[in-house]
């Protein structure tokens, strides 16, 4: 069974944490984490698809055990992600790959794939995000990312996060324990917060204009893949629709009982997603 390796990697002034997994002589394969979250989210995931992929699950800068930004007024974008994500491939000497992104990630794929840089990826599946993200889903996000929460021991941040992310999804206790372990920190008083710089939520303000981005979406032209929860209130049906229809047409999957976004830690979403995954290397090739 494969087991992950950590790096930390010089990328833009940052320092970026990267949870890899497998072969780097076998077809590299990005995940990329949402808003609050990290790379190792996609633990169940990439350990699956380990056997025929190498995958790397970066720590965006300012999650996770990558720095924090100097200047977030400037450097929490879409664009800067796309900027650092693409020094991380540089890094690595991986001149194209597969990206998996969920909700911010995804949107970071989309940024790379309509613009000067398509080339460097192959395929792009986008997990529960679109090119417009409706008001009320942001109002609900900085509801629950503008404050870190307080929490006297693991076992109430495990709640917590089992509670606020319910939309995830069907996903494995171990899920829910790592999650708990990977996403806290303790604070100089000895209780636990969040392990994220909670001005992220710039996103939201100073760079809105990046959460309506359909004449970016048209561009794309790569083999594309969206996945959806069927209770999603980031990607609702609306997007969907428009988006299979325009840009790169991409075929969907949705998931039942899942909102946003889907986790894709249990057995039987990690199966599709390699059935996914197996379509768009062959579409790639073709």
């Amino acid at each position: 069974m494969s087991v992950p390796r950590h790096k930390w990697v010089q990328a833009l002034g940052h320092e970026i944490h990267v949870t890899l997994w497998g072969d780097p002589a076998k077809k590299p394969l990005v995940m990329w984490h949402g808003l609050a979250r990290t790379g190792r989210d996609f633990d169940e995931l990439a350990r699956a698809l380990s056997d025929t992929h190498f995958v790397l699950c970066p720590d965006t800068f300012g999650r996770g055990l990558s720095s924090w930004a100097q200047s977030p007024e400037t450097e929490y974008s879409v664009a800067h992600m796309a900027d650092v994500a693409e020094a991380l491939l540089d890094h690595f000497e991986i001149a194209q790959t597969g990206w998996l992104g969920t909700s911010m990630g995804g949107l970071i794929g989309m940024w790379l794939a309509s613009g000067a840089r398509a080339h460097r990826l192959n395929y792009l599946i986008i997990n529960d995000i679109g090119p417009e993200v409706p008001q009320d889903a942001i109002e609900r996000i900085l509801a629950y990312a503008g404050a870190l929460p307080d929490f006297r021991t693991l076992v109430e941040a495990e709640t917590w996060l089992r509670t606020v992310y319910a939309p995830f999804g069907d996903a494995p206790d171990e899920f829910w324990r790592r999650m708990a372990m990977t996403s806290t920190r303790r604070r100089a008083d000895g209780r636990l917060t969040l392990h994220y710089d909670p001005r992220i939520i710039v996103q939201f303000d100073v760079f809105a204009h990046e959460l309506l981005s359909w004449d970016r979406y048209a561009k794309i032209s790569l083999p594309t893949h969206v996945l959806a929860g069927a209770e999603s209130d980031i990607l609702i049906p609306e997007i969907l629709d428009r988006m299979r229809a325009e840009g790169p047409l991409p075929r969907a999957t949705i998931f039942e009982n899942c909102g946003h976004a889907p986790a894709l830690a249990n057995s039987r979403d990690i199966a599709i997603v390699r059935a996914i995954v197996d379509d768009l290397n062959s579409r790639a090739r073709s």
